[in-house]
């Protein structure tokens, strides 16, 4: 039996969609899977499109991960002969995006993977970005400060600065308070 031999100019990037909430779980079985086969040449990687998400609890600034395509991963890869069906077995998965149901994987465009790659990466970068799109004109509540748990209208946002002009109402007269995104939570 002649080796079947991928080279990785060849791989593309394909989605995968697998069940909501067991992204982590389904990529380290389809890892395994494949060095169990020795098909290390034909799936060249395997990602978890995440972004870093802040917020403030208990006075501290915590992060988590977030993903933002929730039940999918991306996976790059040769899918020739037995490949696909190999990763469509794996427990949780749930078959690749195609143009048809049940039809053939389509690959992504490179416009499309070089702006959810570049995004990644600008999130391993930025550690800073903070997606809470606040409104003018919305109520929001205190979290941190003297203000702690008063409830505050928004009057203007400083997306470059982070911070929001505030108005909070004391023994009945409104109080200007400029506060940044994480001293304030939506209601």
């Amino acid at each position: 039996m002649e080796r079947m031999e991928s080279t990785v100019s060849e791989n593309k990037w394909y989605v995968l969609r697998v069940m909501g909430g067991k992204e982590k779980k389904t990529r380290l079985f389809i890892e395994k899977e494949i060095d169990r086969l020795n098909l290390n040449d034909f799936v060249s990687r395997i990602l978890i499109p995440t972004e870093k998400v802040y917020q403030i609890k208990n006075g501290k600034k915590v992060s988590r991960e977030k993903n933002f395509f929730p039940g999918y991963l991306l996976v790059e890869a040769n899918l020739t002969g037995e490949v696909p069906h190999i990763i469509k077995g794996v427990q949780n998965v749930l078959g690749f995006l195609g143009a048809t149901k049940g039809g053939d994987p389509v690959p992504m465009r490179d416009a499309e993977i070089n702006k959810i790659l570049g995004r990644v990466d600008e999130m391993a970068l930025t550690d800073e970005s903070i997606s809470i799109p606040f409104v003018v004109g919305e109520t929001v509540k205190v979290i941190d400060g003297p203000f702690n748990s008063f409830n505050a209208e928004i009057e203007s946002i400083d997306e470059q600065k982070k911070k929001l002009k505030l108005i909070v109402k004391i023994f009945g007269r409104k109080t200007p308070l400029e506060l940044n995104f994480m001293q304030v939570e939506k209601i």
